[in-house]
């Protein structure tokens, strides 16, 4: 699977179970821990664990596992690393506290606009 179909697989995994705001942003020029990051956010902690659960089952059956997960006790935040891409989970009062979008505004935002399923 190339870099770029895994990231279309997350973001549909994640569209698909109805997580909100997502955006990928690449950062490749900015930093040696990934490519992209992959930021959304749940409505509630249950369903914050369930996006993350969801896209490590997805790419499970594409034989792909996340290097590292890491997550806090409550579900408000969780990551999984899979090298060139990451997966920031969050519910949406912890998202609006770490303000990922901000902290890596340099990087590009990629139009996803392609993988998500209009309603």
């Amino acid at each position: 699977m190339t870099q770029q179909e895994k990231l279309e697989k997350i973001i549909r995994t994640l569209d698909s179970k109805r997580g909100e705001d997502i955006q990928a942003i690449k950062v490749t020029d900015l930093t040696i821990l990934a490519d992209y990051f992959v930021i959304v956010n749940g409505n509630s902690n249950t369903h914050t664990r369930t996006l993350a659960d969801e896209v490590e089952f997805q790419l499970s059956q594409e034989e792909i596992e996340p290097e590292r997960r890491e997550s806090d006790t409550g579900n408000t935040w969780i990551i999984l690393d899979y090298a060139d891409i990451i997966v920031h989970v969050f519910y949406k009062e912890a998202r609006n506290f770490y303000q990922l979008e901000r902290l890596w505004a340099d990087g590009e935002q990629i139009d996803i606009s392609q993988y998500i399923v209009k309603e």
